[in-house]
């Protein structure tokens, strides 16, 4: 693996390369991208894919990447233009891409605003607010996990942020009425750890979960685009927007071993099953 540096006018956006560029056997690279989560968080999928040459990246102001615009923002149609100019920069024409959850949603953008850069998509439980039926009560559910975090911090804001993911359908009057749950219900403490800026508990990553996909713009692209979802998450929120994701663009979601979190390993205490989850990626990727 080496590491590089894309330096734009407004962020240095870092890289990880593993393999050889231009790949050994003329085959795309593939992209993995998270969001929130950083490229480390693919540490347990890559390997995976030893035939493949892997590309993972910080997006900017996460984890190793800089910004140098002043935000604290993060906005898929700003970090599509990263990915758009971290796939020029590396030269090797269209890519394959894996995105998880945010990063689903940036492929989404990448796709729309540059077709051409992409040849498959695999979008797994991208957090699409606005594809559901329910948008306004999700919107007020969302809201209220960031009311929580800023009130009591982290702890607080991850147990309300745990409730609203695994409630079941639609968010309904019974959602409201519960009090907010106590972070000692899901093994965390109860303290309030003075932090106020999380990109997941906060308001800063809400243009991620508000992003309006363009069913007819990705319907008409080059790229082809998968929309996957965990076994897992059945009737929960990620799996709703998937689902309604997928039916916007005329197909059903491809179900994926697993969690929200299939391919991570045990080190990042939301073990998924990495294996599994990349034979299913990988039919994914080489479908036609």
């Amino acid at each position: 693996m080496t590491t590089h540096t894309l330096a734009t006018a407004d962020a240095d956006i870092a890289y990880d390369v593993i393999g050889p560029l231009p790949t050994a056997d003329g085959r795309p690279p593939l992209l993995m991208i998270g969001q929130p989560m950083a490229a480390e968080g693919f540490g347990s999928l890559a390997p995976h894919f030893p035939d493949r040459t892997v590309v993972t990246y910080d997006p900017r102001g996460l984890g190793r990447s800089v910004r140098k615009d002043g935000r604290t923002d993060h906005r898929p149609d700003v970090q599509a233009e990263d990915l758009h100019a971290l796939i020029v920069e590396l030269g090797v024409g269209p890519v394959d891409v894996f995105g998880s959850s945010g990063g689903a949603i940036a492929g989404l953008a990448l796709v729309t605003a540059h077709p051409g850069d992409v040849r498959t998509l695999v979008a797994h439980e991208p957090p699409l607010i606005p594809v559901l039926p329910d948008a306004e009560a999700a919107e007020r559910a969302r809201a209220r996990v960031t009311e929580i975090y800023r009130a009591k911090g982290s702890n607080a804001g991850m147990a309300a942020f745990i409730a609203m993911t695994s409630w079941q359908g639609e968010y309904t009057p019974e959602y409201f009425a519960a009090p907010a749950p106590d972070p000692a219900m899901f093994g965390m403490p109860t303290e309030d750890d003075g932090t106020r800026d999380d990109p997941l508990l906060s308001d800063v990553s809400w243009a991620v979960s508000s992003y309006v996909p363009d069913a007819a713009a990705l319907n008409a692209a080059p790229a082809r685009v998968v929309i996957g979802v965990g076994e897992e998450s059945a009737g929960v929120f990620t799996a709703r927007t998937s689902i309604a994701m997928a039916a916007l663009l005329g197909q059903e979601a491809t179900v994926f071993p697993s969690h929200h979190g299939g391919f991570l390993g045990g080190e990042h205490g939301y073990a998924g099953k990495p294996a599994e989850f990349a034979v299913t990626l990988r039919e994914a990727l080489d479908a036609t």
